[in-house]
């Protein structure tokens, strides 16, 4: 009975009492090409302007779809297609070409690995698929690049910086407990007010105007209680006050001086 061969990485399997006085070759090349290429080969997948496909066939020689990395080479010419066997493995892909590329079994939607960029797949016997979905921990020797989703930096500061977000700019976007509000150096009477492009510390006439605030806020209250300071010039339910006359002045219904009742007295004391 002739030899069959393994469905993954096509290990020659020897039936008993087959090669006789060639066993020990086909052996040394199963264990020494077929299973090393699998476990630890690395092969140069040669592009040219065009997509590749690697192939698996019958035979323990070396073949470049069982190597366990493959490290793609030459000029892409665009984006590109790997396509290799249908199979169960794992694939090390380094793609050394200036465009990404797309591994896939052929029909399937695969993994694109960028330029540049050296990814861990897997071949699930259907199509490719990332190996590794999730890390428990992470640490980086270099700050992940804002290119590649990270801030590239290792302090809060200097992220903000690299991302272009400043204190006075849609602060409360990176700063939800406005903790970074003391670096106004906001002091005791001063208000936290948005002018529209950033956040600033005003007290006083500015600070109401920027509020939206006249000289005096609208009572509604049925009565103010007014402490010091003078009141020139205003109408009180159709009463102007004046300034002219000296001393207290009291206003009054009633007649001092046995007038007819009814009209405005003005009394100094």
């Amino acid at each position: 009975m002739a030899s069959t061969w393994s469905t993954n990485l096509k290990v020659q399997l020897m039936t008993t009492g087959e090669n006789l006085s060639t066993w020990g070759t086909v052996t040394n090349t199963n264990l020494g090409t077929a299973l090393e290429e699998a476990i630890c080969g690395t092969v140069d997948v040669p592009f040219s302007s065009g997509d590749v496909t690697l192939t698996l066939t019958n035979s323990n020689g070396s073949q470049s779809a069982r190597n366990m990395r493959l490290n793609l080479t030459g000029t892409s010419g665009g984006t590109r297609v790997l396509y290799v066997p249908q199979l169960e493995k794992m694939f090390v892909v380094n793609n050394g070409l200036a465009d990404a590329c797309t591994v896939k079994v052929s029909g399937q939607t695969g993994v694109s690995v960028p330029a540049g960029k050296t990814m861990l797949l897997f071949n699930n016997g259907t199509d490719i698929v990332d190996a590794i979905t999730h890390l428990s921990s992470l640490t980086l020797t270099t700050d992940l690049a804002v290119a590649d989703g990270g801030t590239g930096a290792s302090s809060a500061s200097a992220a903000r910086t690299n991302l272009g977000v400043a204190i006075g700019t849609d602060v409360q976007a990176w700063d939800t407990n406005l903790d970074q509000i003391a670096a106004l150096a906001v002091t005791d009477g001063n208000f936290i007010v948005g002018n529209g492009s950033a956040w600033v510390a005003e007290s006083g006439a500015t600070a109401r105007t920027s509020l939206g605030l006249g000289s005096i806020a609208t009572q509604a209250s049925s009565s103010v209680a007014i402490t010091g300071g003078t009141i020139t010039g205003t109408t009180v339910n159709g009463l102007t006050l004046g300034t002219n006359g000296t001393g207290t002045r009291t206003v009054s219904t009633s007649s001092p001086t046995g007038g007819s009742n009814g009209d405005i007295w003005y009394k100094y004391s």
